[in-house]
């Protein structure tokens, strides 16, 4: 009796520890899985506020050539002068 009361300790030990590693590689892929997610929403984010940045930029342009005509009328010529001289 005493060696099966060894075997059943040893073989509710070795469950538990197979459970253990168990419940450590779903704890592993789950945190992996969370990580994924979350970089996949920072790039996310991040394309969002370049996007929110640049409407911005352009906004200010237009504002800008809005309130300095002189300024913004110089800008074209010299983009106009710009585009002349490329050569294709």
């Amino acid at each position: 009796m005493p060696d099966r009361d060894a075997r059943n300790a040893r073989d509710a030990r070795n469950a538990r520890d197979a459970r253990d590693a168990q419940n450590a590689r779903d704890a592993r892929d789950t945190r992996d899985a969370r990580d994924a997610r979350d970089a996949r929403e920072t790039d996310a984010e991040r394309r969002r506020r370049r996007a929110q940045f640049l409407y911005e930029l352009n906004e200010a342009r237009e504002l800008r050539a809005r309130v300095t005509p002189r300024r913004a009328r110089a800008a074209r010529l010299r983009q106009a002068m710009r585009m002349r001289t490329f050569r294709w």
